[in-house]
């Protein structure tokens, strides 16, 4: 099964209340995930070479991955899009399957290349 990368947001962002810190704080780790990773991993590949660029292409790669859980938590940061993304949701199990599915946020370029193929394209 292909991740969902709008899913995975939405019950990140939901938790096990649904707080609006909650979902602030996690809109402000994908931020930071997205643009400190990109950043780190562009200075880290113009400053070493060997093993570091390895380090800074994985950096990049994993920035990247953070890029649509930004686009997602954006977007359910609407007034009720994330109350209508979970209507019906087992949020207990999807909670406990959402640990081992944010693995693939470690995986340089999976959760972009999952989003782009879940909707059809760029």
């Amino acid at each position: 099964m292909l991740l969902n990368v709008r899913r995975l947001a939405a019950i990140d962002m939901w938790g096990t209340k649904g707080s609006r810190k909650r979902r602030g704080i996690i809109r402000v780790e994908f931020w930071l995930g997205a643009l400190g990773c990109i950043l780190l991993g562009g200075v880290t590949l113009a400053t070493t070479n060997g093993w570091g660029l390895v380090l800074g292409a994985w950096l990049v790669g994993v920035g990247i991955n953070y890029i649509p859980l930004v686009v997602s938590a954006e977007s359910l940061s609407k007034p009720g899009a994330l109350e209508r993304e979970l209507e019906g949701a087992d949020i207990g199990n999807e909670l406990r399957r959402a640990g081992t599915r944010q693995v693939w946020i470690a995986v340089p370029l999976a959760v972009a290349i999952a989003s782009v193929v879940r909707s059809g394209g760029p």
